[in-house]
């Protein structure tokens, strides 16, 4: 879904200037929604790019897409966010995961996702695929060649399959500058594995090798 919040980003950019209009309905968070012809607001294109999903959510990066936002108005547009969601008892939260923030299922909640994706013994990985994702999560973010050159093998298809599994994604895409797209992990690896933040990820002598 990364690709998707790139797009997204670009998308609103061109819009970033304009304020929604007078006379506008609002909903739970204060925020106009009446006039679908209306620019969406800073709070909404936040709430979007979490949505979206992808590396965790930072003040900075919401700041290169949004002129003039500052670290200030992101805390205070999280705090509206789950202000809101609590009060329509949504199923799904902000929190914090590293250096961003992610928009996640309430611990009650977490049963469905594992219906959708299959728990962790349906989700066991060969022992391909288990290397694969460690390359990834220890040297995000990482190229299929980067990948390929340290395994000595193709690993296309390893790759597509974790991301089927929402165990990585495309955390940057092909352009002018980078010639192929480059992987990280997700939330959900970091759940699957028990871990707050890629800074919990063992550190041997032998994984600092790699």
């Amino acid at each position: 879904m990364s690709d998707e919040a790139e797009d997204l980003a670009r998308s609103y950019v061109a819009m970033l200037e304009a304020t929604p209009r007078e006379g506008d309905s609002a909903d739970a968070t204060g925020v106009p929604e009446g006039n679908e012809a209306a620019p969406p607001s800073p709070l909404r294109i936040v709430e979007a790019l979490l949505f979206v999903g992808g590396t965790p959510l930072t003040a900075q990066r919401v700041g290169e897409i949004i002129r003039g936002f500052t670290p200030e108005q992101f805390t205070q547009s999280l705090d509206t966010l789950n202000r809101a969601y609590r009060q329509q008892n949504r199923p799904y939260t902000i929190l914090a995961q590293g250096e961003g923030y992610s928009l996640v299922l309430r611990p009650r909640y977490r049963g469905v996702m594992e219906k959708l994706y299959g728990g962790q013994r349906e989700a066991r990985l060969s022992t391909a695929a288990i290397d694969v994702l460690a390359l990834v999560a220890y040297r995000q973010p990482a190229t299929k060649a980067e990948v390929d050159s340290l395994r000595g093998a193709d690993s296309g298809g390893l790759l597509r399959q974790l991301v089927r599994r929402g165990l990585i994604q495309v955390v940057y895409r092909a352009d002018a500058a980078q010639r192929e797209v480059s992987y990280g992990t997700t939330p959900r690896f970091l759940e699957w594995f028990g871990l707050q933040s890629l800074d919990d990820l063992p550190r041997t002598q032998d994984l600092q090798q790699l």
